[in-house]
């Protein structure tokens, strides 16, 4: 499939959109900024005077603009039937981390392999219709919510290998982490052993360096020669004589390392603090947060043992791909890892953005993550007065529902994977506020490796957003109803494989995005009993309006955003983390009686918030003898203060059936 990176077929279109969008900026940006000014913003002081001084001036020019507009808006609304419905960027990274070399990873052979997903709404709306969400400055937010991403992805992996047949007790995944060496020279033991397992640790970094530079120019100093694999990974391996204890570092005057705790303070609290440059928790650091840490215990002899991989001067948290059997988890009743995380997990392989609805914002979003992210799709949607993309006309083929569409979808997508196929739908039931805007869903099929016979191994991501307004759960379940049709219609028409002679093997099949409902409202238990739960799996809930107990609503109450205690992503992490925080900071199902407000019935309040944003996956339809299984699960506060969702993240695990050699 041709996958689109211009807006139009011909460059003599495309110059007449630019001619026509030129006339029509000046219109909506002084609009935009006269009606921002009447909406208050609590960084903004003396706005009464802004308003006395500004609005005049911006009335004044937006009247001069209006028939310039006018004209721009005659030449630009016909164009928007040539339009394509998305753009396709790629800047082609031919390092280890680029997606050609990603995809001779993997082979289809031995254990399996994991990938990772994140899903947000970033409400990067026109400013003015921002600031009713309580956000601002959506071009700024733009650019800190790329490299906030960027920064927390980026983090290479070190895998931490515990030969031990009696002891695995680092705790599983990207949760736990280990203290992590602060010299550039610190060695790490390696005894064979009988037990092998993978953990995550974190270090913090090389000053926010591009993942190409290592490519580029070589391994910095200290860098373990082990770690020029495809994902950045170290290799460190603990005997088993050890019980599965870390070595203990040497004194920091001579090497460096980072020392083991005996004790720490309480998991999940990190104490405030000013933070230098390249703190854990610093937003500019790619390293995690210091309550991501574990301490380590003491009592181990490194005097002994023989050199293995080095660390870098800092820490990086990293992802781990560890056998089921083996590990042993932090939440043993749960079949996987769950936490609230200040930061993206490393090694993010896919990321999808919903109400990235500024053509400007979205520009700049994609220049920040294409420093991780090496194929993005971006400007998804339609424009103007005509039928949804893949209609035959225009308002006959919506049922007479079809309307002038101000906004695109807002859907984005990131890949450090290649995009094999795209499809863009527009839904066809929107009412009211949401009809100006072209929701629908992004159908994606990405090769994520090859195997030895050639046959190429593929997944299936699908991004959406339902209709948002109240009240219409007929109108969201017509259009999961429309998800799962298209979807359907998409894996057929992109499959190049037959049953008796597959050319394609298939890894997983995930649907996510904003939902706009939840499953512990009574007012969504139509959604909560769609079908889609019965062929996707959702790892937070347990049934029909019923939640599991760790998992938190991912709306955000939009009165308290700009509260000192939620400003930062520690802060917002600690909070969310106490069932009286989550009160406070968190939405919940809005009650039918007169003057119920949130804050007014604190004590009526039920479960953890309205989880409205969704990551599901699919158990069947893949590969057969293969097994997709979650890892890991994470709510993410790193962007906050910038939108007022909270982000989700969750690492899948992929199963060959075949046995470690």
């Amino acid at each position: 499939m041709v996958l689109y990176t211009t807006p139009f077929p011909n460059s003599c279109l495309s110059a007449l959109h630019t001619v026509s969008w030129a006339l029509i900026f000046p219109c909506y940006w002084l609009l935009d900024r006269l009606l921002a000014l009447f909406i208050p913003d609590p960084c903004q002081k003396y706005q009464l005077l802004c308003i006395v001084l500004f609005a005049p001036v911006y009335l004044g020019f937006l009247v001069t603009s209006l028939p310039f507009a006018f004209l721009g808006f005659l030449l630009w609304s016909p164009l928007q039937s040539a339009r394509r419905p998305y753009l396709y960027s790629r800047l082609e990274d031919k390092g280890p981390a680029g997606g050609a070399a990603l995809l001779s990873e993997w082979k289809g052979t031995g254990p399996g392999k994991s990938f990772c997903f994140a899903t947000a709404n970033v409400c990067l709306l026109p400013d003015s219709l921002a600031r009713l969400n309580n956000v601002f400055n959506t071009q700024a937010r733009a650019k800190e919510i790329g490299h906030r991403i960027r920064n927390g992805a980026s983090r290479p992996q070190i895998k931490i290998y515990i030969d031990s047949p009696t002891n695995t007790s680092i705790s599983a995944a990207s949760f736990s982490s280990l203290v992590s060496p602060q010299g550039s020279d610190g060695m790490a033991r390696a005894i064979p052993g009988s037990i092998k397992r993978t953990a995550s640790v974190e270090y913090k970094g090389n000053g926010g360096r591009h993942p190409n530079d290592e490519a580029a120019n070589g391994p910095a100093s200290g860098d373990p020669a082990d770690c020029g694999s495809l994902e950045n990974a170290c290799i460190v391996r603990i005997s088993g004589d050890e019980g599965g204890r870390l070595p203990e570092a040497d004194d920091a005057a001579t090497g460096g390392q980072a020392r083991n705790g005996a004790s720490g303070g309480p998991r999940g609290q990190t104490p405030n603090h000013s933070q230098r440059d390249g703190d854990s928790g610093s937003l500019g650091s790619p390293s995690a947060s210091r309550e991501s840490l574990v301490k380590a215990k003491p009592g181990l002899d490194g005097s002994s043992g023989e050199p293995g991989a080095t660390y870098s001067k800092a820490p990086h948290k990293a992802s781990v791909v560890k056998k089921a059997a083996a590990r042993k988890r932090r939440h043993p009743d749960e079949a996987f890892d769950h936490e609230i995380s200040a930061f993206f997990p490393a090694n993010l392989d896919f990321l999808c953005l919903q109400e990235v609805f500024d053509k400007r914002a979205a520009t700049k979003l994609k220049d920040q993550l294409h420093g991780y992210f090496e194929y993005i799709l971006y400007d998804v949607g339609v424009y103007g007065c005509q039928g949804c993309y893949g209609c035959q006309g225009c308002c006959c083929c919506c049922q007479g529902r079809c309307s002038f569409k101000c906004l695109n979808s807002g859907l984005f997508f990131a890949s450090r994977y290649p995009i094999m196929d795209v499809a863009y739908h527009c839904y066809t039931n929107g009412r009211g506020s949401d009809s100006l805007a072209s929701k629908g869903a992004l159908f994606l099929k990405v090769q994520v490796g090859s195997t030895l016979q050639d046959q190429r191994i593929v997944g299936y991501i699908t991004c959406t957003h339902l209709h948002a307004l109240e009240d219409d759960s007929a109108i969201r379940c017509e259009q999961l109803d429309m998800l799962q049709d298209w979807l359907a219609d998409f894996r057929k028409s992109t499959s190049s494989s037959s049953t008796a002679n597959p050319e394609e093997l298939v890894a997983f099949d995930i649907v996510c995005g904003d939902l706009n409902f939840d499953n512990c409202s009574s007012d969504d238990k139509l959604e909560q009993q769609h079908s889609l739960f019965t062929r996707y799996k959702d790892p937070c809930r347990l049934g029909p309006g019923e939640e599991k107990p760790w998992a938190i609503g991912t709306m955000l109450d939009t009165d308290g955003l700009n509260d000192e205690d939620v400003s930062t992503p520690d802060n917002l992490q600690k909070v969310l983390e106490s069932e009286e925080g989550r009160r406070e900071y968190l939405a919940f199902p809005t009650s039918k009686s007169p003057g119920a407000g949130q804050k007014g019935r604190k004590d009526v309040l039920k479960g953890n918030g309205r989880r409205i944003d969704y990551m599901l996956y699919a158990e069947e339809g893949l590969c057969p003898d293969w097994k997709a299984e979650v890892e890991e699960f994470s709510f993410i506060t790193q962007l906050s203060g910038l939108t007022d969702h909270l982000p989700v993240a969750m690492r899948l695990m992929v199963s060959t059936g075949e046995e470690e050699a």
